[in-house]
């Protein structure tokens, strides 16, 4: 069974999941990596979630807003034997629940066009391309997501 915890940055298991998901990310964006590393910092994120698998820390995911009325999903990571079950889904829509009860309306996210599976979920769950924005204006390798939530 999974179980959703809210929690905050500083915690020991989902700083153990963001290590797991830059080297990924570090393998698979190759000499793009620093960029996009400069802008998933983990220490201004106060809305964590980490989902649990028989008292394992597999995945997590976080939010922060962007401005009065949008959250930007960030650090969206499932360890790979744990895919293609939900768990990411959940993960998201538990983001997208907290984002209404703080107020906020719309979501949005980055994500690249090596990550097909990221892709895959977004898509999955009803987010839809848009214009890059912010740090990933102009940027050719960055794909925008939204959702109204």
């Amino acid at each position: 069974m999974i179980h959703l915890q809210r929690t905050e940055a500083s915690h020991p298991d989902f700083l153990r999941l963001v290590k797991a998901l830059d080297i990924d990310l570090a393998e698979r964006d190759g000499p793009d990596h620093a960029f996009y590393a400069q802008f998933n910092t983990v220490d201004q994120l106060k809305h964590i979630i980490v989902a649990y698998e028989d008292q394992q820390a597999i995945g997590c995911g976080a939010l922060k807003a962007y401005d009065a009325q949008t959250c930007e999903i960030k650090r969206m990571y499932l360890l790979p034997a744990h895919r293609g079950k939900g768990v990411a889904s959940q993960v998201l829509n538990a983001l997208e629940a907290w984002a209404k009860t703080l107020g906020f309306q719309k979501c949005i996210l980055e994500t690249g066009y090596k990550q097909p599976e990221a892709i895959g979920l977004y898509e999955k769950n009803s987010y839809l391309r848009i214009p890059n924005y912010g740090q990933y204006a102009g940027v050719d390798n960055s794909l925008c997501f939204g959702k109204d939530i």
